[in-house]
């Protein structure tokens, strides 16, 4: 139905929001294995991916200005189905006509030099996955993270989009809605931004993993004023290892006998100075290292010696 200017009306959003019901729904009674975009309350996005996703789409002028529209079709239930890949977003979209839009986005992959920065800028500051994808990190990694053509998120020329409505801009507010619900569908499933991307989001923190080991073991050899000198039972308490005298020299080992009080372990603690305050932690947290010398062990216990310091310094740390 035309008005009385020459324009068919738009549709209401109640209106937009029954016809993607209903079409949901016969696409589901056809046995369609389909995955719609659902969004509960006024807000797009509620967590920190979520709205990183939105707002790097907002930087860009291109597609600021059509993202109100796109906006009202997510918000009406209109994406039917969203499916994120490597490199690749596709979607169904429920428009004016009685088929749904197919809607394909390809994602240029993260060039690599720009992942090792991003990488090498984790280093030893996310404390696991879990932190990682909850968006629980250092504000100065999150401003990284979104810093245009240097950060994690596209920039309009590595987004390539198409879709089968007969609507002559290259971005129509259908394949504005598809990247709109992309944002909705990491407030459920962060890592499927790294699948995206074409990267390993446990790169990220395995990288901070390795950073912290080598700065323990850095710092084992530092002693400091704050020193705990004991026996081999102090040692034994302390890291859960069984030394018997061949270990501490004072037996028949490679040390023998000479090496007896000079075997004596030393553990020192190394306190750092306190770092800032990072949610619900303590503001005065300290970074730990412990550092065990023993003075030519026997070769029967040096391996289970070593294997033990590190696994006791890494809880220490921890």
């Amino acid at each position: 139905m035309w008005n009385q200017y020459g324009y068919k009306p738009q549709p209401t959003v109640a209106q937009r929001r029954a016809k993607a019901a209903k079409k949901l729904g016969e696409l589901r009674k056809k046995g369609a294995d389909v995955s719609p975009v659902v969004v509960t309350g006024t807000a797009l996005t509620k967590t920190w991916w979520g709205k990183a996703w939105n707002e790097n789409l907002a930087l860009y002028a291109e597609f600021e200005s059509r993202l109100s529209r796109g906006r009202s079709y997510v918000r009406s239930g209109a994406v039917l189905d969203l499916r994120i890949d490597r490199g690749r977003i596709q979607a169904l979209v429920q428009g004016s006509r009685a088929a749904p839009y197919k809607v394909e986005v390809g994602i240029d992959p993260l060039p690599p030099d720009v992942w090792s920065r991003l990488v090498e800028s984790c280093a030893g500051r996310i404390d696991s996955l879990q932190e990682l994808l909850e968006g629980r990190f250092p504000k100065e990694l999150g401003e990284r993270f979104t810093t245009p053509g240097r950060g994690l998120f596209p920039k309009p020329s590595e987004i390539h989009m198409d879709c089968t409505c007969p609507d002559w801009a290259t971005m129509c507010k259908h394949v504005v809605a598809s990247l709109l619900g992309v944002g909705a569908r990491l407030d459920h499933a962060p890592e499927l931004f790294f699948t995206l991307r074409g990267v390993k989001v446990d790169e990220l923190v395995s990288a901070a993993a390795v950073s912290t080991a080598s700065g323990m073991l850095k710092q084992a050899g530092n002693v400091t004023s704050r020193v705990l000198r004991g026996s081999n039972a102090d040692v034994s308490a302390l890291f859960g290892v069984d030394l018997d005298e061949e270990d501490a020299g004072g037996g028949t080992g490679a040390a023998g006998p000479a090496a007896g009080p000079a075997a004596a372990a030393a553990v020192t603690v190394a306190v750092a100075s306190p770092g800032p305050k990072k949610r619900g932690r303590p503001k005065k947290a300290v970074a730990v290292a412990v550092a065990v010398a023993v003075a030519s062990p026997g070769p029967k216990k040096r391996g289970r010696l070593k294997k033990a310091v590190a696994m006791g310094a890494v809880d220490v740390v921890r």
